[in-house]
């Protein structure tokens, strides 16, 4: 089976597709059989993968309640997957009613879900585009009407960047949305890394290899040049349960889960 992503907008039930994939982690049920056997392949070469996953959602609801605490209204959710519990929506109305979101996705059923889904929320949008031509994203026109880049903004790539490969040149990618926003805006993602446990993440790029999108694991350094000059907020670029947990967590706890994550503020 090739491991080439599809073309924009294709669907093929017979291809393990990431989305899917991570919503069969969550305990969804928006998947198909591909992408089950491929999800229980990763399972079985990580134990730990479905609390990572969890993991990162916690993240990122953590991470959107404390922006909008912070008074950040406009958020832009690149590579937002399958619509589940608590999304950035829901989150950030919870805290300002008058919040708005605009979600982008790659992936066609994605994006129709999440249109399915978002029919009758206010202030949330949802935008089928490709990460990797970002100015086609920035100039979207559902994302100009729904957000003012005059404004801060929150940019949220979480779990979405490791998906990028090298050879897309995912420095360039951040750099152009990043310059894009304006000060006081923020920087959200997470990333997977071997740095931590580096044969369990090479057993389960190798079988992701066999997906719509291949993964590439990033080390310390790198994630974090993916901020620029943004500011990384305390407690920095950490394993994903590090970052601001509601309750104690120790590094014995945090290590399995190799995903950074970090929030960056642009001054």
């Amino acid at each position: 089976m090739s491991g080439e992503r599809p073309r924009l907008g294709e669907f093929d039930p017979g291809v393990p597709n990431i989305a899917r994939m991570y919503d069969y982690y969550l305990g969804g049920k928006d998947h198909y059989e591909a992408d089950r056997a491929r999800a229980e392949e990763a399972i079985v070469a990580d134990g730990t993968l479905v609390t990572l996953i969890k993991e990162n959602r916690a993240f990122l609801g953590r991470a959107v309640r404390y922006l909008a605490e912070q008074g950040i209204d406009q958020f832009l959710d690149i590579g937002t997957g399958l619509p589940t519990q608590q999304n950035v929506h829901q989150i950030a109305q919870s805290v300002n009613p008058d919040a708005r979101v605009v979600y982008v996705d790659y992936d066609g059923q994605v994006v129709a879900h999440g249109r399915a889904l978002l029919a009758d929320s206010a202030g949330t949008r949802m935008v089928q585009a490709d990460l990797r031509r970002p100015r086609e994203i920035l100039d979207h026109p559902e994302v100009r009407r729904s957000l003012d880049f005059s404004r801060p903004v929150a940019l949220l790539l979480v779990a979405t960047l490791h998906f990028v490969p090298d050879a897309d040149d995912p420095t360039a990618i951040m750099a152009e949305l990043r310059d894009a926003l304006a000060p006081g805006s923020h920087l959200t993602l997470t990333h997977a890394s071997a740095d931590g446990v580096p044969d369990v993440v090479a057993k389960v790029v190798e079988v992701y290899k066999q997906t719509s999108a291949p993964g590439t694991a990033r080390t310390r350094e790198q994630v974090t040049a993916l901020f620029g000059d943004f500011e990384l907020l305390d407690p920095g670029l950490v394993w994903a349960p590090l970052w601001r947990p509601e309750r104690p967590v120790s590094m014995q706890e945090a290590l399995p889960i190799w995903f950074y994550a970090g929030v960056g503020r642009k001054s």
